[in-house]
């Protein structure tokens, strides 16, 4: 069993009771309105990372972005579902190549449920390196891995092919924290992760507001219950536009996180709480250098 007792914080050189938060957006690169929103958050608001779907219709224009900003925070957002009707869209190898990946739309599986039914291991390998070369190819710096609907986390053998390719291309990944994979019963996972170097943030914080409506209280209450430690939480930012409302339902609450992590209040309530922002490249700097060694 790994015994590592320094928090990630500590490695990083922060004192114990540091609270230093990322703010991430997902789906950067799923629509216009989805980039529209998450490079106004990184540009001017509290967000300090994001990871681009590469597989969707819009990676370009996020990856013109991560071009023009380099020192933007941007990793890749590993997809392997496609959960939308009326917009969907399919893996980078092409169909052919991977068949247990896509259903009968043609599409990424919808859900996770039916991926884990479906998919065979060495395909989302597969897939799942043509991504991050994908974005690496488009000249992305690329700081970090996650996991869009957590497909390759919540699950022990798609977790370790996480951690391996984390280890290959030596970056840090999203995870639920160390005491969070011990919950899950993936021990190995940990021990895995330390044997490689591959390192994550002590919290994970999931889930969201449960209406749009109750946007501010829930996420000023996150942050005051905040947890000494690096935190992660995840967002979904959008704007709202006629093209997020034709996707689904879900554009409400986009558009009420955007406005929420775009105001100036939240940046002083951080500053009030005494939280540190930052973005995954100084962990991938930690890892590589740690490895090294």
């Amino acid at each position: 069993m790994s015994e590592r007792t320094r928090t990630l914080a500590q490695l990083l050189g922060y004192p114990d009771d540091a609270r230093v938060l990322i703010i991430n957006a997902d789906d950067f690169g799923m629509c216009h309105a989805e980039n529209a929103a998450t490079m106004s958050a990184l540009e001017q608001g509290a967000v300090c990372s994001s990871t681009i779907m590469v597989p969707c219709p819009w990676s370009a224009e996020a990856f013109a972005f991560a071009r023009r900003n380099p020192a933007a925070d941007i990793g890749v957002h590993i997809t392997h579902t496609s959960e939308w009707d009326s917009l969907t869209w399919g893996p980078v190898l092409g169909r052919a190549a991977v068949p247990s990946l896509v259903d009968r739309r043609g599409a990424l599986h919808q859900a996770v449920g039916p991926f884990y039914a479906h998919a065979r291991l060495d395909e989302v390998e597969a897939e799942t390196r043509a991504q991050i070369e994908r974005a690496l190819a488009a000249g992305i710096d690329v700081t970090h891995l996650d996991s869009h609907m957590g497909t390759v986390q919540l699950e022990p053998r798609y977790h370790a092919l996480y951690v391996r390719l984390a280890a290959e291309y030596r970056v840090p990944i999203r995870a639920v924290g160390r005491d969070g994979l011990h919950n899950m019963g993936m021990h190995d996972i940990v021990e895995l992760a330390d044997q490689l170097g591959v390192l994550m943030p002590d919290h994970f914080c999931y889930g969201g507001p449960p209406t749009p409506g109750e946007t501010a209280a829930y996420w000023t209450q996150l942050l005051r219950n905040l947890r000494p430690g690096v935190s992660e939480l995840y967002i979904h930012a959008a704007l709202d536009h006629p093209e997020m409302r034709a996707i689904g339902p879900c554009w409400e609450q986009r558009a009420a996180d955007h406005a929420f992590f775009t105001a100036p209040t939240t940046r002083q309530l951080l500053r009030d709480l005494g939280i540190t922002l930052i973005g995954y490249r100084p962990i991938r700097e930690l890892q590589r250098r740690l490895r090294a060694c």
